[in-house]
């Protein structure tokens, strides 16, 4: 397994940021080749291209959304494979009269031996960022 960490600061209060960071469907918008569906309990975010796409099937385990203006919100997925185990936390707290959101994420793509972890996590920071930003800017 890798794990991965991002960490951004925005001008949005947390209840703001927390609902853009948490609409599940918007992160198919943000992340190429995927489609998100979700409700409250799991999340699937399907990625890829005809045959050559996977799902990433991940359970709700802790939904905490900030209560208050400087309330902090926090959120697990769990990800149950076949193709991506691992898990996903979420953390938004207030941060200089707006807000930060701390991503945490551990996975295993389960096809790639751990040689590929390195690379794994490299990709991941750069494409979670990415898509963290897009959501946060919307």
């Amino acid at each position: 397994m890798t794990e991965f960490r991002i960490v951004e600061a925005v001008g949005l209060s947390p209840r703001e940021t927390w609902r853009r960071v948490t609409d599940w469907p918007r992160h198919g918008e943000a992340v190429p080749c995927t489609v998100v569906t979700g409700d409250a309990r799991t999340v699937v975010a399907r990625t890829g291209i005809g045959r050559f796409a996977f799902a990433d099937v991940m359970d709700v385990e802790r939904w905490e959304p900030p209560q208050g203006p400087d309330g902090v919100g926090r959120c697990r997925l769990v990800k149950r494979g076949p193709a991506v185990t691992g898990w996903a936390e979420i953390e938004v707290r207030p941060y200089r009269g707006g807000s930060a959101v701390r991503w945490r994420e551990e996975l295993r793509i389960g096809v790639l031996p751990a040689l590929f972890d390195r690379p794994t996590a490299w990709c991941g920071r750069v494409v979670f960022r990415r898509a963290l930003r897009r959501l946060l800017r919307r």
